[in-house]
């Protein structure tokens, strides 16, 4: 009978917990949309979120709101955020209508 390596077993084991290199780092994200801002307003705001930001840094969001919205990012397959992708998210909301827009530090999104 074969016996397993500890570097094969190690590494599988990292992958099932998303531990070691296979980590998962992101960050959670908080914004309320201001008074003025209308129904129609929001839905274009969110999209462009998506279409400008998320997407193109192969990014995933989930969240929700309706004035106040909050979600968690990460990336769509095993990785890790970074100081980048905050800050990315960080200059989209600066040009938006928003208050008390807040984001966390990078965690690891498993165990964090």
């Amino acid at each position: 009978m074969a016996i397993k390596s500890n570097a094969k077993r190690n590494q599988r084991i990292h992958k099932k917990l998303r531990t070691g290199a296979y980590q998962e780092l992101g960050f959670d994200l908080f914004w309320t949309f201001n008074p003025e801002v209308t129904e129609a307003q929001i839905d274009t705001i969110v999209d462009q979120f998506i279409d400008k930001v998320i997407e193109p840094a192969g990014l995933g969001f989930s969240g929700s709101g309706h004035k106040a919205w909050e979600g968690v990012i990460c990336t769509r397959d095993i990785g890790k955020c970074t100081e980048a992708d905050r800050q990315r998210v960080s200059d989209f909301f600066a040009k938006q209508p928003v208050s008390d827009f807040r984001m966390s530090e990078l965690y690891d999104i498993w165990w964090g």
